[in-house]
């Protein structure tokens, strides 16, 4: 989903089978950061989440080098960010006859990205 505002060009993934907040903690890391450092970081994290992370900043990076004529190596994450998506909802049978729900959570990955002031920290 190619969106442009300004400068920045964003791609999205939605319906994410993985939990916001450990999304989260993967996207932190790489926000503010250059296009080769991010790549870097998520190649080498232990996490699942880079996995996804990975598939959407390169598909951000490929629509401003396809869309907008950009440079993927003068490109920066501007934004990141995981929103919550729907909850399965599934249940678990449990002692005596009761049923247990189990909360399976979605997300959706945002990543802009936007021609850096800053070419290398």
């Amino acid at each position: 989903m190619p969106t442009t505002t300004g400068q920045e060009v964003k791609a999205v993934a939605r319906y994410i089978r993985m939990s916001p907040l450990k999304v989260r903690r993967v996207l932190d890391q790489i926000r503010g950061r250059s296009y080769r450092e991010a790549l870097i970081i998520l190649e080498f994290m232990p996490y699942r989440a880079c996995e996804p992370i990975l598939k959407v900043l390169r598909s951000a990076v490929a629509n401003a080098e396809h869309n907008e004529g950009y440079t993927p190596a003068d490109l920066v994450v501007s934004q990141a960010y995981a929103d919550q998506g729907p909850v399965l909802k599934r249940y678990r049978p449990r002692a005596q006859g009761r049923a247990y729900q189990i909360r399976k959570p979605t997300c959706h990955i945002t990543i802009a990205v936007a021609p850096g002031a800053e070419s290398d920290e």
